[in-house]
């Protein structure tokens, strides 16, 4: 795995930093709206509504889990793709950023379903509130992540890759 223990003080970060973890993205407009201009990239952008555990993603998370784009993900199946100590790492930073309100970045090991092996992908969440300050969902950016990258707390812009 890659991330280094305490996952919540490396990885966790206040929900006003959202911009600045995602600011790679949000600064050229016509790829943070272009669904096609994100998957070139191996970037996507992500949803899960907590009521059900619905996921919405972009193409490039489709591609980067190796599934049909479109397709309907059940969160058990996508949560079955990661890694053991990578699965472990995201769900223990899943409940923390649930429980308190707080975003997290994690570099994760996921096995594509499409039999295109593993890859290291970085996650970036943040939980969505409603009127009354409870999280009702999360939301962010997956990013493939070159082999042999180093973890980092961030989205870097100087390593999309073509999928």
């Amino acid at each position: 795995m890659r991330p280094i223990e305490p996952l919540p003080l490396n990885h966790s970060w206040p929900l006003y930093d959202l911009r600045q973890h995602l600011a790679p993205v949000l600064l050229d407009s016509t790829i943070a709206h272009n669904d096609a201009a994100l998957a070139e990239r191996g970037l996507g952008l992500w949803h899960c509504d907590l009521a059900d555990n619905a996921l919405s993603w972009t193409a490039g998370v489709y591609d980067l889990f190796g599934l049909e784009r479109d397709s309907i993900v059940p969160r058990a199946l996508s949560v079955s793709l990661y890694a053991p100590d990578s699965r472990e790492a995201m769900e223990r930073l899943r409940a923390y950023a649930i429980r308190h309100r707080r975003g997290f970045t994690l570099d994760v090991d996921i096995h594509q379903a499409d039999g295109m092996g593993q890859c290291a992908m970085r996650l970036i969440a943040a939980p969505i509130l409603n009127d009354d300050g409870v999280v009702v969902g999360l939301h962010g950016v997956k990013q493939l992540l070159p082999k042999g990258s180093a973890a980092s707390h961030r989205l870097d812009p100087t390593i999309f890759v073509m999928l």
